[in-house]
């Protein structure tokens, strides 16, 4: 086509109905994994069934619309276009009920987002499916080769746009309930077009209608209490949907629906996770905590760890977490010091940040990982050989892994305490729990066969070392090494991470917390028993351990971002 006809070029009304359902088809599609994540994860099975449900709708869109394309009309298209619209605003305002309910039904963990996804996203997708058959009915091209051809190229371009634009520029800008509402209003202005001038006046009175359900929809909610406390920030970001939550003296960080740092207000040095204060654990294994200079933790969240690291020691500390915008609300809201100069932010994948830096570091703390998707790039061989390269030669690396000690979920804590075997010298484990549920498990790695490991002597050091947290409980919780007779060394070239994760979906996750002012730390005696907080699958009350004072939560720890496409941002807070 010269191009002179392209710039002449103007849509039939069946070719713009065509363009505008690809839009919003892969548009509804991108977000679907925005909306379903929260509740049931980002995983591959979670991705993997939006994709099948989208294209298995499509697919009986088109077979129904091609068997009733003899008929098809201008008039049909638009009410087809205003029917999905109103579906549209049904996702908007109900979707996170709908999550809700459906995510308590008995279903095998792996398939448990399926009836969310087919009732949110399997009509809409369904109804957009008619458009092509009936466009290519309506279509001026001459036979059948070229019409339809026509036809699977406009929808393809809107599938590009929709796609493109979803991902790239709304939502970084927009909410899901806004974007939602965007989606819903082009098709009603679609549905429109292509019926004037002869529009009756039914259909543009149910036009009117359907775009203020649209607005009403977005403008309300369903009554939802939120058990987890007062929402004081929510924003979605390119990689994640951040919420700051207050619940009395305690603000948590959310990130896609998982805890992920916490602050006490009453008691700013209070490591209010358990899991936290393992952390330390690294400037045990050293032989001299003054000799460590450099400290890197790849995942930041709320920057609580790495502040307290900056605090405790005489150390810099770079800080490798891929999403800017969860920096800034550390900032805003956990009390993130802009003013030291001893922390960098880096805004960038953990992997390609340590491929690229020439730094030398004495510890690295790896807390990118989370119960349902871990980012399998930093569970190979090939990265922990690239983190032992960029430790000291006597550095230490620290994992936090999520998994249950022993039985099926432990399966990927297995692998991966086998993996980093392979590439360290030592490896030590500890759990921060008593029960045997999904937890987090600590894994410590030495680069250097004469760094000793063992428990006396790092309880000996515990005893000695002023500066760093009382560890004692944490040194009582060591495991012994696990059978990894079975288990795989995890590599690149091999995908076996998520199917390694698969036992531990549907299983309770324990997160152990300490109790407010009983703390331990070098000025006062030993803390009394901490808290457990649970994350129930089932939503029932789980049986409570003793000397505990068990509460319900959702699952914490998520993963701070894994982009292997992202460009480094790097931030001095100076």
């Amino acid at each position: 086509m010269a191009i002179g006809s392209v710039s002449s070029y103007r849509p039939t009304r069946p070719e713009l109905a065509v363009f505008v359902s690809g839009v919003t088809s892969m548009g509804l599609e991108i977000l679907a994994v925005r909306i379903v994540a929260p509740q049931f994860g980002s995983h591959i099975y979670t991705v993997g069934g939006i994709l099948t449900v989208f294209l298995i709708a499509l697919s009986l869109g088109y077979w129904q619309g091609g068997k009733r394309a003899a008929g098809a009309t201008n008039r049909e298209m638009s009410w087809i276009l205003l029917a999905t619209a109103v579906y549209v605003a049904m996702v908007v305002y109900a979707s996170d009920l709908l999550l809700s309910y459906t995510s308590t039904l008995a279903l095998p963990p792996r398939y448990a987002s399926l009836p969310a996804v087919i009732l949110l996203f399997g009509p809409p997708t369904y109804l957009l499916g008619f458009i092509s058959p009936y466009a290519a009915e309506l279509s001026e091209k001459q036979g059948t080769g070229e019409a339809s051809g026509h036809v699977y190229a406009l929808g393809t371009i809107g599938s590009i746009v929709g796609s493109a634009a979803t991902t790239f520029v709304l939502i970084p800008a927009l909410s899901i309930d806004a974007i939602g509402l965007l989606f819903g209003i082009t098709l009603v202005g679609t549905a429109v077009a292509i019926t004037i001038p002869a529009i009756s006046r039914r259909a543009l009175a149910s036009s009117a209608l359907v775009a203020l359900l649209l607005v009403g929809a977005a403008g309300g909610t369903p009554m939802n209490l939120d058990h987890r406390g007062e929402v004081v920030y929510e924003t979605n970001t390119p990689h994640q949907h951040v919420e700051i939550v207050d619940d009395g003296d305690v603000r948590t960080m959310y990130l896609d629906g998982a805890r992920h740092s916490a602050m006490d207000f009453e008691e700013p040095d209070r490591h209010v996770f358990t899991y936290t204060r393992y952390f330390h654990l690294p400037m045990l294994a050293t032989d001299d905590v003054d000799d460590v200079d450099r400290v890197l933790f790849i995942g930041g969240g709320g920057y609580t760890g790495p502040q307290d690291f900056a605090d405790r020691y005489d150390a810099h500390v770079d800080v490798v977490e891929i999403d800017p915008e969860v920096t800034d609300a550390a900032e805003t809201y956990f009390d993130l010091d802009t003013d030291r100069d001893d922390i960098t932010a880096h805004a960038q994948d953990g992997r390609q940040f340590l491929e690229g830096t020439d730094e030398t570091y004495d510890v690295i703390v790896l807390d990118a990982y989370k119960k349902d998707q871990v980012p399998f790039h930093l569970t190979t061989v090939e990265f922990m050989g690239l983190a032992s390269d960029r430790l000291a030669d006597d550095g230490i690396l620290h994992a936090n892994v999520i998994a249950a000690p022993s039985g099926p979920a432990a399966e990927f804590y297995h692998a991966q305490q086998k993996t980093m075997a392979t590439a360290f010298a030592d490896t030590a484990s500890f759990r921060t729990t008593d029960s045997n549920s999904v937890q987090n498990i600590q894994v410590v790695a030495a680069n250097d066969d004469a760094t000793d490991l063992s428990t006396p002597t790092l309880a000996e050091r515990n005893d000695e070392r002023e500066g760093v947290p009382d560890l004692e409980d944490a040194l009582e919780n060591r495991l012994d090494d696990p059978d990894t007779a079975d288990a795989p060394v995890l590599e690149d070239d091999r995908g076996e991470v998520d199917s390694l994760l698969d036992p531990m979906f549907g299983q309770r996750y324990v997160i152990e917390e300490t109790d407010s002012d009983t703390e331990t730390d070098r000025s006062q005696t030993k803390a009394d028993e901490p808290s457990i907080s649970f994350s129930s699958a089932d939503g029932t009350e789980p049986r409570p351990i003793p000397s505990v004072q068990p509460t319900i939560t959702l699952d914490s720890n998520a993963d701070s971002g894994a982009d292997p496409s992202a460009s480094p941002i790097v931030r001095h807070i100076s």
